[in-house]
């Protein structure tokens, strides 16, 4: 996955967006008044569920296959799956003076962040992980103090961006703080964010803005199996793994990674990127509970802690701003409703001047 709330950014920028203003005055336009369409509400739900599963299949397959061999598998089964669709829409052309470039990024942004939750899936929990990875907006954030002086933050931002750290103090600390594997295992998942958080940086500068979206993550893609290819026939297993280890490699190749994306590209289409980003909030609560009740996986009084502390700092540090369509449900719910008696009333008081 992208550093998701910025990436919202690069792809509007791909579909002709050039500011989220913009695109939200239209996708308000195309949805008659604010309300989301039913299409909307479809892609919504599904990118929520299916960036809130990865972990649990990851969790899967890593109790019996080599983490380098999973992410093989994942990434291969993606770059089959996209390949053809980015042919046929022609966006491979564009990327030719650029794929040095691109396979970079694929390096900083998809091999690394996947090897990294893998390894790290084998120590702690996928639960514990998909809250870890929710700290990536954070990490864009406090990158961006360094790196990127348009994203850097103060007042609120700033608050979010403490707020959040705390929330992940408290889960390595409290909750995986006990256990040195589980203090290593949620170190790797850090790491693993904070790839994600440079890839989010490093496609805002115009080389890589400029290119179509499509193009870059398939191209991402066949990098990052290219590069795990040597390395994957070293660590295949013995014997065929069990059904459920294949059906999670599918699952994470072509349903979280290849469809994810393509599905990911329609939301910000039809909806807009402010809606969109929505689901980073959403995606957390898919993995615990599937954590939960799947795995049998812990739930106690810290994780929430730190959960809401990560999605709340995450929330502020990246503007505090609602969405239109929750916005216009809360002044919705604010209304009181106008009794009979009242309408009687007013259509019988003279005209006011």
């Amino acid at each position: 996955m992208l550093g998701k709330r910025q990436a919202f950014s690069f792809l509007c920028r791909s579909y002709g967006f050039e500011n989220h203003q913009e695109n939200e005055s239209l996708a308000i336009d195309l949805t008659r008044g604010g309300n989301m369409t039913r299409k909307g509400w479809l892609l919504f739900t599904a990118m929520s569920v299916i960036w809130g599963i990865p972990y649990l299949f990851i969790k899967i397959a890593v109790q019996e296959l080599d983490p380098i061999v999973v992410v093989f598998a994942r990434v291969g089964i993606a770059a089959l799956a996209l390949l053809p669709v980015a042919v046929h829409q022609g966006v491979l052309r564009r990327l030719r003076e650029r794929w040095l470039t691109v396979a970079a990024l694929a390096c900083v942004q998809i091999a690394g962040p996947f090897l990294l939750i893998s390894y790290g899936e084998q120590l702690i929990a996928s639960s514990l992980t998909s809250l870890l990875i929710a700290a990536d907006p954070l990490l864009v954030v406090l990158f961006a103090l360094r790196f990127d002086p348009s994203e850097r933050v103060s007042g609120s931002r700033l608050i979010g961006l403490l707020i959040g750290l705390g929330g992940v103090v408290t889960l390595l600390g409290l909750d995986a703080g006990g256990d040195m594997q589980q203090l290593l295992g949620a170190t790797l998942v850090l790491l693993a964010a904070a790839g994600y958080a440079a890839g989010a940086l490093l496609i805002k500068r115009p080389t890589i803005a400029a290119l179509p979206s499509l193009g870059v993550v398939t191209v991402e893609c066949i990098t990052a199996t290219v590069v795990l290819a040597p390395l994957a026939v070293t660590r295949l297993p013995s014997r065929i793994p069990d059904l459920e280890v294949i059906a999670s490699l599918l699952v994470l190749g072509l349903i979280c990674t290849a469809l994810a994306y393509l599905l990911f590209f329609a939301l910000v289409a039809e909806v807009g990127a402010g809606r969109g980003s929505v689901i980073t909030y959403v995606n957390p609560a898919v993995s615990v509970l599937l954590g939960v009740t799947l795995l049998a996986e812990p739930l106690n009084a810290v994780i929430i802690a730190g959960f809401l502390l990560i999605i709340v700092g995450s929330w502020l540090s990246t503007g505090g701003v609602l969405p239109p369509q929750l916005k216009h449900l809360l002044r919705t719910t604010r209304q009181q409703p106008i009794s009979r008696d009242t309408e009687v009333s007013e259509l019988a008081a003279p005209p006011r001047k």
